[in-house]
């Protein structure tokens, strides 16, 4: 009996090892729950909101929806709008008469019964209301990530959607990676700065915007629909007589969304690719990828099958391209392909060289390999950049300071490492970045983070270390100027501010509700390119500009540079 009963607990414990480690296994109960992620931007556990559907079965591949939260809201309340829920809906004491409407607050505190569809969802959180660009959108992709690896996904039938701030999202998100989502549905959005130029590239993804006519934001949203019928889109638009911005209310009634999503499957081989971009880190869609661009300059390529392997393309500011044809229709790989580069034909023998460089102005079958130093994904600035992710602020301690000088550099450095600072009715951006002294850095740190560097050569051990590898330093014969400047360090970025800091007196402007908030100490640098020197105060510009494409000064930035006294420049 004692042999039967070991051998019964050995098989039940490999059954249920088994079971909990299969590849999707869960084990959380359906309808709406929180769960986190842990962020590699500051090391915390960011929550999300999640539904789960009755009768989940991970051997099924189910549709997902990402939900973004509007300004002053929260995940939880995020995962109630997508429903069509409100905040007084829910609760049966609400049904009495006489009950005072509920807060967001009192809102958040538990979740209602939702209807039941056969969906995932999930709302993450914008670490209050910073927008869905930098460190919030990386959130949304850390969190997509996990959603993935925790629950059966059908990655083509993901979709996006969100409200006002959440909106403007949605069209960040959709438009600088459209081969992620199936479909998206924006709704009031608040579209973020640099949308503009970027609506082509939902040319293969279905959009639904939804807009009350009185809301606040109701004539940027007709400039929104204006760009998308005049692009070769799949665009829907609702519009709501007498609806102001809680159109929110009406666009996800009764469970709307997750029909008007039902309709659509991402394909991820289209016949044909329009894309735009600034920037390295949105250089791909689809089967086509920009190898080299001017960041900052909108970057254009439409390339198109006319018919089996034969492809036509036509780009704007692009320096080369690569496509990645294999597993597409119109594509045979024992076949010579032909490929028309703006007018140019190429026959094209192997698969793997469908890669063109333009070189004097003339396009080659030549695939583009950026050089160590060159300007490329994770290494192209602009300043703000180097807060968009993991990031430590970092005051020095060479010069043997005195204990009051120390503080005073310490105090310096807290100030931009301040997220959480009160912005009145926008309330505290959640992000925590750590401050450090130059001689507590460790080497795990340069592996992960951007360093914000405070000070000069002679007093931050940091800067004195790499100070070769640096392109410009301020002399200590002045104390009139400001320096800042960004500069690619292994994979990461050292952000370097030598004397005046770069928020003193500085005009921040109002946050955009749209895009990526920030608190007003930093709100400066949005507006940086890859360095600037300035004198008493950043809004008095001496010069200012962007490295090349090897991250040398330009001539025009040196001969200007050369003639202030405080400014060093490094020949490298």
């Amino acid at each position: 009996m004692n042999r039967i009963y070991k051998e019964f607990t050995f098989l039940l414990a490999v059954l249920l090892f088994f079971g909990i480690s299969s590849s999707h296994a869960q084990i959380l109960q359906s309808g709406a729950q929180d769960l986190c992620f842990f962020s590699s931007v500051d090391e915390t556990d960011q929550p999300y909101a999640v539904y789960i559907p009755d009768d989940y079965d991970e051997s099924k591949k189910y549709p997902l929806v990402v939900f973004l939260h509007g300004a002053m809201s929260n995940h939880r309340l995020g995962l109630r709008r997508v429903f069509g829920q409100g905040n007084n809906q829910g609760k049966d004491f609400l049904k009495q008469d006489h009950v005072p409407e509920v807060t967001d607050l009192e809102a958040t505190r538990h979740y209602p019964e939702l209807k039941d569809v056969n969906y995932i969802v999930a709302a993450p959180y914008a670490r209050g209301t910073a927008g869905y660009q930098g460190i919030p959108e990386k959130d949304v992709y850390e969190m997509l990530d996990q959603v993935k690896e925790r629950f059966s996904i059908n990655d083509d039938r993901v979709y996006l959607t969100g409200l006002s701030m959440g909106g403007g999202g949605t069209l960040w998100l959709g438009l600088t990676r459209p081969d992620t989502w199936a479909a998206i549905a924006p709704v009031c959005p608040a579209a973020p700065e640099g949308t503009q130029g970027l609506y082509k590239n939902a040319s293969n993804i279905p959009v639904h915007i939804f807009e009350g006519d009185k809301g606040f934001l109701y004539q940027d949203v007709l400039k929104i629909k204006e760009r998308f019928e005049d692009k070769d889109v799949n665009f829907s638009y609702t519009e709501y007589p007498g609806i102001g911005h809680n159109s929110w209310e009406y666009a996800y009634e009764d469970g709307f969304i997750f029909e008007w999503f039902a309709q659509f499957e991402r394909n991820i081989f289209p016949r044909k690719v329009s894309f735009s971009t600034r920037h390295y880190k949105y250089s791909d869609a689809y089967w086509v990828t920009i190898d080299k661009l001017t960041p900052g300059t909108l970057a254009t390529i439409k390339a198109a099958f006319k018919e089996d392997n034969t492809l036509e393309v036509t780009t704007e500011a692009v320096d080369a391209v690569s496509f990645q044809l294999e597993g597409h229709e119109l594509f045979t790989p024992d076949m010579p392909v032909e490929v028309t580069m703006d007018g140019k034909t190429f026959e094209v023998e192997t698969p793997d060289a469908i890669s063109f460089t333009k070189e004097n102005g003339e396009w080659r079958n030549k695939k583009y390999t950026p050089g160590l130093n060159a300007k490329q994904a994770g290494a192209e600035g602009p300043v703000e950049e180097a807060i968009s992710d993991n990031h430590i602020y970092v005051y020095g301690t060479a010069g043997d300071p005195s204990q009051k000088e120390q503080k005073l550099r310490r105090q310096k450095a807290s100030v931009p490492a301040n997220w959480s600072v009160d912005r009145g009715s926008l309330g505290r951006i959640k992000v925590f970045p750590r401050v450090l002294a130059d001689e507590g850095v460790r080497e795990s740190d340069y592996n992960v983070s951007n360093m914000v560097l405070f000070g000069t050569k002679e007093t931050n051990k940091i800067i004195s270390k790499h100070a070769d590898r640096l392109p410009l330093h301020l002399t200590q014969k002045t104390g009139e100027y400001g320096l800042v400047y960004i500069y690619p360090f292994k994979e990461n970025y050292f952000l370097v501010n030598s004397g005046i800091p770069w928020w003193k007196g500085a005009r921040s402007g109002e946050n955009d509700s749209g895009g990526y908030a920030l608190p007003p100490q930093l709100a400066p640098l949005k507006d940086f390119k890859d360095f600037i020197i300035f004198k008493s105060s950043p809004d008095n510009v001496v010069v200012e500009g962007y490295f090349d494409h090897n991250w040398k000064l330009p001539e025009s930035a040196k001969d200007k540079i050369q003639s202030i006294e405080a400014i060093e420049i490094n020949e490298m």
